[in-house]
């Protein structure tokens, strides 16, 4: 199976988390960057260029929870978030696991047609503006973290509503 650009940009942000553990602010903000660069022009290239692949739809996502983790486990050891603050920060995922379920529940997973959907790249979008701040700010107000379970909620409910109205295979 050969990489294709779109994919190797993913494979990237593996890497960058791990530049994350520089303790300077110019370098942690520059690897978030960088990273929602990679993030926005994979997508870019296998849309444009008909990158799109089995292994890109899942590396994607992948890479990009991988490196969400990674980054909220050093900013949890450098005493940046308590363990409360990024469990919500990841609360999306707890909902695709619970769509998951629901899939495999319905004897559905099969048939579902993976894709990204709007509160997803929301949370995304969400997660690294969080990130940043917390580069330079002491504290984000807990207001702001109690959204991230809203995100979540409305991502697992996107998914429902599109999995219910697609028709039966």
């Amino acid at each position: 199976m050969m990489i294709n650009p779109s994919n190797a940009l993913s494979l990237l942000r593996g890497p960058l988390a791990l530049c994350f553990l520089i303790e300077n602010s110019f370098v942690r903000l520059l690897v978030v960057v960088l990273a929602m660069l990679t993030d926005i022009v994979d997508g870019y290239l296998a849309r444009r260029y008909k990158y799109m692949s089995k292994l890109g739809a899942a590396l994607d996502p992948i890479m990009d929870k991988f490196f969400v983790f990674f980054v909220l486990a050093v900013l949890f050891f450098d005493g940046k978030v308590e363990i409360w603050q990024a469990a919500t920060m990841i609360a999306r995922d707890f909902f695709l696991f619970l769509f998951a379920v629901y899939l495999l529940a319905t004897k559905r997973w099969k048939t579902f047609e993976f894709h990204s959907v709007r509160w997803g790249k929301v949370t995304t979008g969400a997660q690294f503006i969080v990130i940043i701040s917390l580069i330079f700010l002491p504290a984000m107000p807990p207001a702001i973290y109690i959204l991230f379970i809203f995100f979540g909620l409305f991502t697992f409910l996107e998914l429902l509503i599109q999995e219910l109205r697609a028709p039966s295979k």
